[in-house]
């Protein structure tokens, strides 16, 4: 098991590793256009769940490393839209509004101090994240992301799930599962719907 649980993990950290390569080149070369908002409530969302997954028990870096790999590639992602995204990537009175939901759990996780309440209000916010590139994709009816970094991360969360240590673990990691399986259907749904508009 011990052999298992590190094959699983550098395997886990390989592939955000190429997730964030493959965003930058992305970005750089403007074949996507993703959500700032998104990136940025995820950077707080996973910083915070982070601590408050450590502060909860006595764990280590290799019991989530879901959870430690993807705040180094979030910030990071979030640092590249800032540099190479383009004017669609920033904030909008939608995101706006998801801040606002963000910042009250913030804030309660603050008043509180309960750190597995606020485990599980964390990953609340993880799945507002997502709501800016979703509603941007129904809006514009155009896919705005690259279906490789999405497929890998899902990947990414299923294998962390079989080695996650503690309940709040797994639930970080079948949060990630649902939300981006959830946005791969609707990028393929646009991308359908477009490709019949084009033969239209």
């Amino acid at each position: 098991m011990p052999s298992t649980k590190l094959l699983i993990n550098i395997i886990v950290s390989g592939i955000n590793i190429f997730i964030l390569s493959r965003y930058i080149y992305l970005l750089y070369y403007k074949k996507i256009s993703p959500s700032l908002a998104m990136w940025t409530f995820f950077s707080l969302a996973v910083g915070i769940s982070l601590f408050t997954y450590f502060a909860e028990s006595n764990h280590s870096i290799s019991d989530n490393i879901l959870n430690v790999t993807d705040l180094i590639l979030v910030v990071s992602v979030s640092v590249a839209i800032l540099i190479w995204g383009d004017h669609s990537t920033r904030f909008n009175r939608f995101d706006m509004g998801c801040l606002v939901a963000v910042a009250a759990i913030i804030i309660f996780w603050i008043l509180s101090n309960n750190h597995v309440i606020t485990h599980y209000s964390v990953q609340a916010i993880m799945v507002i994240s997502y709501f800016p590139v979703l509603g941007r994709m129904v809006n514009q009816q155009r896919n705005t992301e690259a279906f490789s970094p999405w497929i890998m991360m899902l990947v990414a969360a299923a294998l962390s799930l079989l080695v996650s240590e503690g309940w709040l673990a797994s639930v970080y990691a079948i949060r990630a599962i649902v939300c981006t399986g959830t946005l791969l259907v609707l990028m393929i749904r646009v991308e359908i719907k477009a490709r019949k508009a084009q033969i239209s």
